[in-house]
């Protein structure tokens, strides 16, 4: 994979939100190169700019333009400047659903673990974020997700588990269906699951994190039969 072991100083509780991003991130761009090979690239959701840090360091994009909500843009430009990338990477302090740039601005839009908390909507993709990436561009998006629909006792342990997010975790059928609700016309989606699994979570475990520590006993209860990471590729067609 890109370098990603060249980022084992942030596989650390202090920098980990989840199973391992860097890892799930590494495994999409080295899938799927082009889509990050020129231009302006949006990492939606980026959190701490980790992603942003090392897209701007393993691709060829020109700027990469890191917003997330939850964290300020002067702690990511402070961490991007600790980084030396002043000069690749823009911080913003926004919103997903009502992004300020301009329309076809973006040869990819790349989104980690974080497309799910907004996306499960109903056209969020076709109204908010499609506009935004310029003819022949990509959106790489991966989300935590299903297998296959819990029923019984599974169903239950997923719910005490996740709780209000529980509607979050879809089968890669549902995403492909979704996303392209009321956009078919425009794009190609490609939807398949993530072959690191097991060690993203392994890497979440040894972190070392209170969340951690919890995840992996309902893992272990049976989650992981259930689980996966769903891997999204969507081009917007050229014409």
């Amino acid at each position: 994979m890109r370098n990603v072991e060249n980022y084992k100083k942030y596989f650390t509780k202090e920098y980990m939100m989840g199973p391992n991003a860097l890892r799930l991130l590494s495994e999409i761009v080295e899938d799927n190169p082009q889509a990050t090979s020129k231009g302006n690239v949006l990492d939606l959701g980026c959190g701490a700019a980790l992603s942003s840090i090392f897209l701007a360091n393993e691709t060829t994009a020109d700027t990469i333009w890191a917003l997330d909500l939850w964290v300020s843009a002067t702690d990511n430009w402070n961490r991007i400047c600790e980084n030396k990338l002043e000069n690749r990477i823009i911080p913003i302090y926004g919103d997903a659903l009502a992004m300020p740039f301009a329309h076809e601005y973006f040869d990819a839009v790349v989104s980690v673990d974080t497309y799910h908390y907004f996306g499960c909507e109903e056209n969020v993709f076709a109204e908010k974020i499609l506009p935004f990436i310029k003819k022949g561009g990509y959106a790489l998006f991966v989300v935590p997700g299903l297998k296959e629909e819990p029923k019984g006792e599974m169903k239950s342990l997923m719910d005490e588990w996740a709780t209000d997010d529980a509607y979050m975790f879809k089968t890669k059928e549902w995403w492909v269906e979704h996303i392209a609700k009321n956009c078919e016309e425009d794009v190609e989606v490609n939807v398949y699951e993530s072959a690191n699994f097991d060690l993203v979570w392994q890497e979440w475990f040894e972190s070392g994190h209170e969340y951690g520590v919890r995840d992996k006993e309902y893992l272990e209860r049976g989650l992981k039969d259930i689980l996966n990471f769903v891997m999204m590729v969507i081009r917007r067609k050229e014409n």
